[in-house]
């Protein structure tokens, strides 16, 4: 069977109540939610939170609630341990049904950069291509080239975060943000992953270990997870430009 797990809890330090922020007239864990349902490769979604009103939302969309456990709803928390365990119960109730997890379709109450035709999009890919861990969706930032990121260092002074060598001969670096090629970060629309990839999250690649190794990009602009209120305006434009006219 192919699950969704959204995920998303009560409490957040950078932007308190994010996971139901309005935006365009819905909460900001809508627009998953939507995506997941429009999805007609999913056969039930889950969604695991502490929270009540995140509950209650979901349940308008006929999720199932995963009780997400108290060590998992604190800033210490990662994601990847909230991916795991909604795993584990999602596979102990489809056992009891005699039924079993094919692919994981995870994702986040504050990511609402995703559309039901993408996820579909990365499960048929990764029902052709047995060997591939993982399709996710990624956007183009060439402006976030590692190239410009910087540390402050003990003088108080900018220094290169990574060594300009790692990226090959420095005389051929300038200042233009694509003369090191595209720049793919992983936007967090969402991750759909092997049940491997959650049993054995030892062996993924960081930071996101749950995508495994062998990940399959789903070309997208523009997307990003929500953390912090200035990033609203982004993704409003990101809703208008993808989900013109649609009713939901």
């Amino acid at each position: 069977m192919i699950v969704a797990l959204l995920i998303g809890r009560e409490g957040s330090q950078g932007f308190p109540g994010k996971n139901i922020h309005p935006v365009l007239g819905k909460a900001l864990m809508e627009y998953p939610l939507i995506a997941a349902r429009d999805a007609k490769t999913i056969e039930r979604i889950y969604v695991s939170t502490d929270s009540d009103k995140i509950k209650e939302i979901g349940r308008k969309y006929g999720v199932r609630i995963i009780n997400r456990l108290a060590e998992l709803c604190n800033s210490a928390a990662l994601g990847e341990n909230a991916f795991v365990h909604g795993y584990r119960e999602i596979r102990k109730e489809l056992e009891g049904e005699g039924e079993s997890v094919e692919l994981m379709v995870l994702l986040m109450c504050n990511s609402p950069t995703i559309l039901g035709e993408t996820i579909d999009e990365g499960v048929h890919v990764l029902q052709k291509n047995r060997d591939i861990d993982s399709a996710v969706t990624v956007s183009r930032y060439n402006m976030w080239s590692p190239l410009r990121a910087r540390k402050i260092g003990q003088d108080g002074l900018l220094h290169p975060f990574v060594p300009f060598e790692v990226f090959g001969d420095p005389n051929t670096m300038n200042c233009d943000r694509d003369s090191q090629g595209d720049v793919w970060f992983a936007d967090m629309g969402v991750s759909i992953v092997r049940p491997r990839c959650l049993d054995h999250m030892e062996d993924g690649l960081l930071p996101q270990k749950w995508m495994g190794q062998k990940i399959y990009p789903l070309n997208q602009w523009g997307g990003c997870d929500i953390d912090y209120r200035w990033q609203l305006p982004q993704v409003e434009y990101w809703i208008r430009e993808y989900r013109p006219g649609k009713k939901e």
